[in-house]
């Protein structure tokens, strides 16, 4: 099937959308960037690709630049008052410069500050003006990011009511160009319960209809399913964020690493069955082996060479894992899943966290990780003079303990009536996202529609032929119908952040569709569970209890 991510699914995508848009033989230009459109582009392009399509220089809009005013400059920025006061300021003086700007603002311009560079000089020298609606960072075919690790702390934080509404409404553009970009017109549904759920479920169902307005053509597909968009926060289980995760992500931008990267360790399954498709025989994987492969059979170096990369790695991760890491992630995930492997429930949570506490060879964050589970294990919290006696005998100074204390404040409880799984997996990776439950129901129409209301219902399909915004263009709509999906989409927004097991739940969702359906996950801000704790004391904003 094609790439979910059209417009970024390969270098020449955003080349011909952009850079190859403005390019004129024999002519060199300068590109202009600022923060967020530079790991756009590093999330999908390489420099050298750039570099190749006639530009000779890739500078950032908000640092000092030296005047080449004999080239012309493609700005590639995002519609915020700092990058377009940059913008501005380029051709304020008599000597510009450069030679003529070409500017793509990621999403919609603000009536303000389109009003500014219609006012400045920059109009006058201005030779292409347009909104792309890619306001988003795509970590993965189905995972994309707002980028914004401020977003956490504002929204769950006591920020002012103006600063929230701002946030909401940068939050809903962000999500509509995003929908834009996928061709997407998704009926909005939000978790029923907090006001601000509500609240930003409308601001984003307002936006998708002023990007409908601009692109009548978006959301047409040729199925009838209800493509559905998700708003939810969390607001139940938060282990999430300490629960240790046994998948290989550090290694996700190597292409080779696809089929792994969201699995558990199971290299040496793979390393089997390609043996055996290619008749050759190995009882027990390890590099020995590899080496023994490569010298009978040297036409298959490339595929035995890539192996045997991620089979050292996974030696190499098992061997510190044993030394470690064996009894407490073991504990950890008797205490999220709430019994052992053998799924009998676990009688005294105590009794398994205390040796974990008192061992000195474990740092105090894999302590903290493992008093958060407990305290959500007991679904209620426990008592504060409890709390004190375990963050003692855990040795936690009173800086780190607040870490524990804000997770507190958020409202951390565990969800009960989970359903039974039945599917193999690995006893330290028995606990499963609460977030997987959600979109496998939402696909099987078994949400309540009382906790979880629709906004509006999908609008009707429309296929005749409209014609196309000259303000926003249509370089990444010009595909033919054949090339989207057949099927419908199930796009789910968490405020907040995600960890890596949730973001590998979409994934698992739609393997189990047979790609019937896709899901798609995004966020505010892509969390590692280990960096998390760091984050709750430095970033939180909401009052510790102590």
């Amino acid at each position: 099937r094609p790439p979910l991510l059209f417009v970024f699914s390969s270098p020449i995508e955003i080349l011909n959308g952009v850079i190859k848009s403005v390019k004129k033989d024999g002519e060199w230009k300068v590109l202009i960037v600022d923060h967020m459109t530079m790991r756009i582009l590093s999330s999908c392009c390489k420099m050298s690709d750039i570099l190749a399509e006639g530009v000779t220089i890739v500078e950032d809009i908000n640092k000092r630049r030296e005047p080449i005013s004999s080239l012309e400059a493609i700005y590639l920025i995002t519609p915020v008052e700092k990058s377009v006061r940059a913008l501005i300021n380029d051709f304020k003086d008599t000597a510009f410069t450069y030679k003529a700007a070409h500017i793509f603002f990621t999403d919609t311009c603000p009536d303000a500050l389109f009003t500014e560079i219609g006012k400045s000089r920059v109009a006058k020298f201005a030779k292409t003006l347009k909104e792309i609606n890619v306001a988003f960072l795509p970590y993965e075919s189905q995972v994309f990011s707002l980028d914004d690790p401020t977003f956490l702390s504002s929204f769950y934080g006591s920020a002012k009511d103006h600063d929230k509404n701002k946030m909401m409404e940068n939050i809903a553009e962000q999500i509509a160009t995003l929908c834009d970009t996928l061709n997407e017109y998704p009926a909005v549904r939000y978790r029923k319960g907090p006001e601000d759920n509500a609240k930003l479920a409308e601001e984003i169902y307002q936006r998708l209809n002023a990007h409908k307005a601009d692109n009548p053509k978006m959301g047409e597909v040729r199925n009838y399913c209800i493509h559905q968009l998700f708003i939810f926060r969390r607001l139940n289980f938060f282990g999430f964020w300490v629960l240790f995760s046994f998948c290989f992500i550090c290694l996700f931008f190597l292409s080779s690493f696809a089929a792994l990267r969201r699995i558990y360790v199971k290299v040496t399954d793979l390393l089997r069955t390609f043996c055996e498709s290619k008749r050759m025989s190995t009882d027990n994987a390890n590099i020995k082996d590899l080496s023994q492969m490569l010298k009978k059979m040297p036409q298959y170096q490339k595929e035995l060479s890539m192996y045997s990369t991620h089979l050292h790695l996974a030696e190499a991760c098992m061997k510190k894992f044993k030394v470690s890491r064996d009894a407490l992630c073991e504990v950890e995930q008797d205490l999220a899943t709430g019994s052992n492997a053998e799924a009998e429930p676990l009688k005294d949570a105590m009794k398994s966290i205390v040796p974990i506490l008192l061992n000195s060879e474990i740092g105090p964050y894999e302590k903290i990780r493992i008093i958060l589970l407990y305290i959500f294990h007991k679904k209620k919290g426990i008592g504060e003079e409890n709390l004190v006696k375990l963050i003692q005998h855990a040795n936690i100074t009173q800086d780190d303990s607040k870490i524990i204390y804000n997770m507190q404040n958020l409202g951390c409880n565990i969800i009960t009536g989970r359903k039974v799984r039945m599917e193999s997996t690995y006893q330290l990776s028995r606990w499963v996202p609460i977030i997987k439950d959600i979109m496998e129901n939402a696909i099987d129409d078994k949400l309540d529609r009382k906790q979880w209301p629709f906004i509006s219902n999908p609008a009707p399909i429309n296929t005749t032929q409209t014609a196309v915004s000259a303000r926003f263009g249509n370089w990444h709509k010009n595909k033919t119908p054949t090339e989207y999906r057949s099927g419908p989409r199930l796009i789910v927004f968490m405020v907040g952040g995600v960890s890596l097991s949730e973001t590998r739940s979409a994934y698992e969702v739609t393997h189990s569709t047979d790609g019937k359906w896709e899901v798609i996950i995004a966020h505010g801000w892509m969390t590692r569970e280990y960096l998390f704790h760091r984050y709750q004391y430095y970033r939180m904003k909401i009052a510790t209890i102590i």
